[in-house]
C-alpha cells in the first residue's frame, strides 16, 4: 500500500524581528501504519504524538528554520525517539531557540527519505529563508512546500535572512517546473497544485512579495 498522508493544524505563534503573531501551522504525517514521517511538528507536540500513535516515526523532516516550524521539534521529537533533520543553512535560526546545539541532521539538495515504499526528494528553495527546503513526493503527485509556495503565492520575505528575488527564482526554477497536477501540501493555509499557482508567476513579480 502506497504512504499515506495526514494534515494536523496546530496553533501557536511566530516571533521574528521583535514582533509576535499568532499562527495555525501544517503539520504533516506521512508513511504507513507502522512508520511514518513528521514534517514540521509546530506548536502542540502531545497532539502530534497522540496522531502518530504507536507508528515509528523514522524522522522529524523540517522546511525551515523559523520559530513557529521549530520551536516544540526537539519536544516531539523526544517524545517519539527520532532524530530532526534541517537545512544547516538555517543553522542560525535553530540556535536563536536552541543555543549551542544543532539539528541531528542536515539536509542537502536532492537528499532522499524512504517511508513505506514511498520516496521523498528534497528541494533546496532559499527565500523565505536561506535553507528553505521542499519536500517532492514523485509517487504521490505532492509537493510539502513550507512556507515557500503558499495558495495565492511565495512565502513572506520581509523579514532577517529572506529575499524577494531569490524566493522567485526558487519557485520559477525547482517548483514550476513540476507536473501542473502536483498538488501543493503548504506549511499554513489551504492546499494547492502547481497548475493553479504557475500562472501568476509574473503577478508575483509585479507586485513584488
Amino acid at each position: 500500500m502506497p504512504a499515506q498522508i495526514q494534515n494536523i493544524v496546530t496553533s501557536g505563534t511566530f516571533s521574528l524581528d521583535g514582533g509576535t503573531w499568532d499562527v495555525d501551522n501544517n503539520v504533516w504525517i506521512i508513511g504507513d501504519d507502522s512508520e511514518v514521517f513528521v514534517i514540521d511538528p509546530a506548536h502542540e507536540p502531545a497532539k502530534i504524538r497522540e496522531a502518530v500513535g504507536d507508528r515509528t516515526v523514522k524522522a522529524v523532516l523540517l522546511t525551515h528554520g523559523h520559530d513557529d516550524h521549530i520551536r516544540y521539534a526537539r519536544e516531539f521529537a523526544d517524545l517519539v525517539d527520532a532524530p530532526v533533520h534541517l537545512n544547516p543553512a538555517d543553522a542560525m535560526l535553530w540556535e536563536a531557540i536552541f543555543p549551542g546545539t544543532a539539528a541531528d541532521h542536515e539536509i542537502s539538495d536532492g537528499d532522499t527519505f524512504e517511508v513505506a515504499g514511498t520516496t521523498l526528494v528534497a528541494l533546496h528553495t532559499p527565500g523565505h529563508s536561506p535553507g528553505s527546503t521542499c519536500f517532492y513526493v514523485e509517487s504521490l503527485g505532492t509537493l510539502f512546500s513550507g512556507d515557500t509556495l503558499f495558495n495565492g503565492g511565495p512565502g513572506a520575505t520581509g523579514r532577517s535572512y529572506s529575499s524577494f528575488e531569490t524566493i522567485i527564482d526558487s519557485i520559477r526554477e525547482r517548483l514550476l517546473t513540476l507536473p501542473a497536477e502536483t498538488v501543493v501540501n503548504t506549511g499554513h493555509g489551504d492546499a494547492t497544485s502547481i497548475g493553479a499557482e504557475a500562472p501568476n508567476l509574473d503577478e508575483w513579480i509585479k507586485r513584488g512579495h
